[in-house]
């Protein structure tokens, strides 16, 4: 019984280490992609009006 309780204690700790470090990984990237961004600014157009003829 001790053996299937620590086996399945390994596998649960296999599988939360893999999903801390897959959510760490998207975290990571996520900040990267977003530091290399262009930031985007407002454009501004001036427009003059026309008259119609």
């Amino acid at each position: 019984m001790s053996d299937a309780l620590n086996l399945g204690m390994l596998v649960c700790a296999t599988v939360g280490s893999m999903a801390f470090g897959v959510l760490s990984a998207y975290g990571i990237f996520r900040v990267g992609f977003a530091l290399m961004r262009p930031r985007t600014r407002s454009v501004v157009v001036k427009t003059q009006p026309e008259v119609a003829l």
